[in-house]
């Protein structure tokens, strides 16, 4: 007998999702904004959706203006290890793209400048103990006890725009509150003789249950003249639960071309 076809929704929810076991298929959202360190000004926000375990996962990013509207997007799939994901991002603003892709065996890192470019792309080795865009976070909460020891942690971070692979070295600084709660303020520094021409980046977590408070440095995401600007991101509250239709909705949400006018 043949079976009926799935219903579109379903079918789109499957398509998008990595295949997890049940419990993991949870959904969570948690909202961010990027602020000027300067003048505290509102640049963007964030808000990200989170499917899976730590170990093992997803993470879609849609990047908006200071008035709700999605700009750039980002979509994080686990591939090798928990601090190595693939990842796509797109700026609708200019037509930026980077990101990494591939199999175990091999891997592709690509760039394209703007919408008028082509996208220019590299085989690259990643190690499994590599760091890729966000899979910061995995390395510092795989490596808490050691840094809360005080024994400072070197990986080799990918650079999507050089596509390469650059020293880094990951330490704990000092205790801190932030906003009232215990926290660790930590740093991330390139660990080589330039290293002193790079900004660091300072990370805070917290304590007692570990998670990014607050992220400090050079960001991703470009402005209008195509550099990276110094920002303050913030991600006061945790994350709360969604649905997978609400993640399969913000995966094809149209992006805006302009954040003004």
């Amino acid at each position: 007998m043949r079976r009926p076809p799935l219903p579109p929704l379903l079918l789109l929810l499957l398509l998008l999702c990595p295949i997890l076991p049940a419990a993991a298929q949870q959904v969570q959202r948690q909202e961010g904004r990027a602020f000027a360190p300067a003048d505290g000004r509102l640049l963007y926000r964030e808000t990200h959706w989170l499917q899976g375990p730590p170990t093992a996962r997803a993470r879609l990013v849609l990047y908006r203006c200071a008035d709700g509207r999605p700009f750039a997007r980002k979509w994080m799939t686990p591939r090798g290890s928990a601090q190595t994901p693939d990842f796509a991002f797109e700026d609708a603003r200019s037509g930026y793209q980077e990101g990494l892709q591939g199999n175990a065996a091999t891997r592709t890192v690509y760039v394209r400048e703007d919408a008028r470019a082509d996208r220019v792309s590299r085989t690259i080795a990643i190690p499994p103990d590599a760091v890729v865009d966000a899979g910061f976070d995995a390395a510092v909460l795989g490596h808490w006890d050691a840094l809360q020891a005080g024994r400072p942690v070197a990986f080799q971070f990918l650079l999507p725009s050089r596509q390469r692979l650059v020293p880094l070295k990951l330490q704990r600084g000092s205790a801190v509150t932030w906003q009232g709660q215990p926290a660790e303020q930590l740093q991330m520094r390139l660990d080589a003789w330039f290293g002193f021409a790079v900004p660091a980046v300072n990370l805070v977590y917290a304590r007692n249950n570990p998670r990014l408070l607050q992220f400090s440095g050079t960001g991703n995401v470009r402005d209008e003249r195509g550099r990276y600007p110094q920002v303050r991101v913030e991600f006061p509250d945790a994350p709360v639960a969604a649905s997978a239709a609400e993640l399969a909705a913000a995966r094809q949400q149209p992006l805006v071309a302009a954040c003004t006018g």
